[in-house]
């Protein structure tokens, strides 16, 4: 058997959802395209898109956790591919004080969100 998938979504939990919903947004232009609350409140799901692929970032928000998350020694990010001029998005998001990672031996970089979770900047041409 030969299975061909699609990527559908990523999770991460996010510590403080009005933060990161913030963050997503003004950092990678993500907007919210739908969100799941739980009946009881004990959980909050928004699902963010890029407007352009069917590709979707789950934040998850749990009531109960009551302190910010640890990264550890996970080392995972997320890799997203921006538009226009790559410096000048490199700028923006170094007067967002987000840079916390450049490679320029490999042309890229990282930014850092709220909960410490990476995300690798590329530029849009491969």
């Amino acid at each position: 058997m030969e299975i061909k998938c699609r990527f559908d979504h990523y999770n991460i939990n996010v510590f403080d959802l009005e933060k990161s919903l913030k963050f997503y947004n003004d950092a990678l232009g993500l907007k919210e395209e739908r969100r799941i609350e739980a009946a009881d409140g004990s959980y909050i799901i928004v699902y963010l898109g890029d407007g352009s692929t069917g590709f979707l970032l789950e934040l998850t928000w749990l009531k109960d956790w009551d302190k910010p998350y640890n990264m550890g020694d996970n080392e995972q990010h997320l890799c997203v591919r921006v538009p226009g001029d790559y410096d000048e998005v490199r700028a923006f998001h170094k007067k967002m004080n987000c840079v916390c990672y450049e490679n320029f031996d490999m042309g890229l970089y990282f930014i850092v969100d709220p909960d410490g979770y990476w995300i690798e900047i590329l530029p849009m041409k491969k």
